[in-house]
């Protein structure tokens, strides 16, 4: 078992309930491979006194029987419960035998697999904690789900017998790049510089679970062709267990990761609707938001208002396999390289690095110095024949000043020529009217390598980041 990175204040949170004087119950969420049980294990490893994980897809008999089974160890002479509120009423007895006084802890993962229509499990999930251990200040019962909606629905916004009762909430995501590099460098792979690991996040995000594939001596391209490419890669058969795993009538929100997928810039909810061409509005407004909760897609609030809101996937890996992957027949023999030089990858990673880059906005404001100054981040599209124009993300800060925010991502320095440098001046020129703002605008480049000096970066642009920038540690 690895050693623990990062998730400092999840660990707080964990560690607090240790030592508080009350009963707690945390609810922990997240995607699925994102180190959930991980995280809970390494923390608490030395005060679980039991454990049990709903299995997916298995009938009552079946959880009820996998829960005896796993008491039993505890309790030799138990007999099978017929339901839960039986099989909680014998945890309960259990938990009497435990005279220390130091906190236990009743660890329940994949909490909604166990909820089966029909189970009857949450009804008597609350009457134990609300009859049994809520009453006993030394326990933590902690319950875990990679189904962040039902775990929203259900327990954290519950309006029945858990109503009011959560003491903590976690929600884990993805890694950031300075997690991610971290993360790397314990398994041993610390001969890739930034740029490369920039490229690995592209393809597969910061999904913990994936990053531990890597092994050290293989280059970007050799990972790629290996994980994804290859007949039985693991990134190569993962995709058709992450939205089953995670959704009731997973396919509607597979259809709205596809659409997303088929964009550079993202789509307004109508536009949305259009394009999968579904009449339910309710339903369509379900499936953002469960997808949004799972971290599968951002909704980016435009500088304008509300009403135009944009949906953009935000999930590096589902947008790598739908380009890439599942277009692609396996093989044996080297194809990433090759793919890799293609034009149309290199504005495919001018997408994803955008994406990249708006994820480590605090990273970015850190950059420029202005973390302490109150700001509002998002997008802008001014669409008028002829004189329209789009900004990716700008920085509206309380300082009287808005970054316009240009992202480039190229294996060197990027060069400004004469004529992207007027595009950026009648931008900035049509945002300025269209929006009769009256601060000041400063052009910022986040870059991989940094811009090429010369006149046109000298004149045009007032901030200049790199990629090292959004490793830092916040």
């Amino acid at each position: 078992m690895g050693k623990l990175i990062g998730r400092e204040s999840e660990k707080k949170i964990l560690e607090g309930a240790l030592k508080s004087s009350r009963p707690e119950l945390i609810v922990v969420y997240g995607r699925r491979r994102i180190g959930k049980t991980f995280l809970i294990d390494q923390v608490y490893k030395n005060h679980i006194q039991f454990r049990f994980s709903g299995i997916h897809g298995a009938s009552l008999k079946e959880q009820l029987s996998n829960f005896h089974l796993l008491l039993s160890d505890k309790r030799p002479k138990l007999n099978e419960p017929k339901s839960w509120i039986e099989a909680f009423h014998h945890l309960g007895k259990y938990f009497d035998t435990l005279k220390s006084k130091k906190k236990k802890v009743l660890f329940i993962d994949e909490f909604p697999w166990l909820d089966s229509r029909r189970s009857k499990f949450l009804p008597a999930f609350d009457n134990f904690w609300n009859n049994y251990a809520s009453k006993r200040e030394d326990i933590i019962v902690v319950v875990c789900g990679s189904a962040a909606s039902y775990m929203i629905q259900n327990i954290v916004k519950s309006k029945g017998g858990l109503h009011n009762r959560l003491t903590q909430r976690i929600q884990l995501s993805p890694f950031d790049l300075y997690e991610t590099e971290k993360l790397l460098k314990s398994i041993g792979i610390t001969k890739l510089n930034r740029y490369q690991i920039v490229q690995l996040y592209m393809t597969m995000g910061g999904i913990p679970h994936y990053l531990e594939k890597i092994v050290p001596g293989e280059s970007v391209p050799q990972v790629i062709d290996r994980l994804c490419f290859q007949k039985n890669g693991f990134l190569r058969t993962e995709y058709d267990n992450v939205f089953a795993s995670l959704f009731e009538q997973y396919e509607n929100h597979e259809m709205v990761v596809r659409a997303l997928a088929s964009v550079r810039k993202g789509l307004t909810r109508n536009q949305l609707l259009s394009k999968i061409k579904k009449n339910s509005g309710g339903r369509l407004t379900k499936t953002l938001l469960e997808l949004e909760q799972s971290g599968f897609i951002e909704n980016y609030l435009p500088y304008d208002g509300i009403k135009n809101s944009i949906y953009r996937l935000s999930d590096e890996y589902s947008m790598f396999y739908i380009k890439y992957i599942e277009k692609t027949k396996p093989s044996s023999r080297p194809l990433w390289s090759k793919m890799a030089g293609k034009p149309s990858y290199k504005i495919w990673c001018g997408y994803s690095f955008e994406t990249i880059c708006i994820k480590h906005i605090e990273q970015i404001k850190e950059g420029l110095k202005i973390s302490g100054i109150h700001s509002t981040h998002g997008s802008w599209i001014e669409k008028n024949d002829g004189n329209g124009a789009q900004i990716d993300l700008l920085i509206d800060r309380d300082d009287d000043v808005i970054n316009l925010c240009e992202m480039k991502f190229y294996d060197a320095p990027y060069t400004l020529n004469k004529k992207y440098a007027h595009e950026i001046a009648k931008k900035t020129n049509v945002f300025i009217e269209s929006t009769k703002t009256r601060k000041s605008i400063f052009v910022t480049f986040i870059t991989a390598n940094g811009l090429t000096p010369n006149s046109y970066a000298k004149q045009y642009v007032q901030n200049d980041l790199t990629i090292e920038d959004l490793f830092k540690k916040l």
